[in-house]
């Protein structure tokens, strides 16, 4: 996938410059990437007053749902301590500091101890399941499902969400089935997916999926990020991000 340029200042803090806010990624194994902000782009906003990100990280998806919904609060929960206080420093530096909240705390904890319920929850989660990890292994806990198995993630998802609310996650192609196929023994429906593609003659490399407790007719689509060019975005690509990107 196309990733967006990265700044980086002469102190060697990397910074990630929106339109309405930045991103420090110090402290961060997952730096700011194409999909990340295509999920806080996607995600159904629609009446979401309550919102969740689950492994937040530098928080950016949760600072892009902020300038979408304008009457939301957001809460991020991260398990890394480190990541968290980067977060929290990106969203006390972003216009939407009021409503802007992160958690430390495992998500399988954060499920059993508050009570509150959200209209959307939106993840960008682990997805490798084997394989040989790294010697990074904050690296490894995003990446792969070892603090945040899949069946926890429903499970959780499905106890914060409220009656009409709605899981958004992105995930590659293979493993976003296989968690289509996952949430259906948890009682979720798939309502909605987005096929994404780097380019019309290359395979889906990504999905965007939202699941609903209710069911409801599936609605699928495609999204093709660029033309032959590099940097030559489709119009679907920039009118999704061009509220975000600089050079959008």
């Amino acid at each position: 996938m196309p990733q967006h340029k990265e700044i980086k200042t002469p102190k060697n803090t990397n910074i990630f410059k929106f339109k309405q806010f930045e991103i420090k990624q110090d402290g961060c194994a997952m730096k700011v990437g194409t999909d990340g902000v295509l999920l806080g782009a996607w995600a159904d906003v629609t009446d979401a007053n309550d919102v969740l990100d689950i492994g937040t990280g530098t928080g950016v998806i949760a600072i892009m749902i902020a300038q979408r919904a304008m009457n939301a609060i957001i809460d991020g929960v991260e398990i890394d301590k480190e990541a968290c206080s980067t977060c929290i420093e990106n969203m006390e530096n972003s216009p939407f500091a009021d409503r802007l909240k992160c958690i430390h705390s495992p998500l399988q904890d954060y499920a059993k101890l508050t009570r509150k319920e959200y209209d959307l929850i939106v993840c960008n989660p682990p997805f490798f399941t084997g394989g040989t990890l790294s010697s990074q292994s904050n690296r490894n806990n995003v990446r792969h499902t070892i603090k945040l198995p899949s069946g926890d993630l429903i499970s959780a998802s499905r106890r914060l969400l409220k009656k009409k609310g709605k899981l958004c996650i992105i995930l590659p192609l293979i493993e976003g089935l296989r968690f289509k196929e996952m949430v259906a023994n948890y009682n979720f429906h798939c309502t909605k997916i987005t096929e994404v593609k780097s380019k019309a003659d290359k395979p889906v490399e990504r999905l965007l999926l939202q699941f609903e407790k209710e069911p409801k007719p599936l609605v699928t689509d495609e999204l093709i990020i660029q033309f032959e060019k590099r940097n030559d975005y489709t119009e679907d690509y920039i009118k999704l991000t061009k509220d975000f990107y600089l050079k959008m």
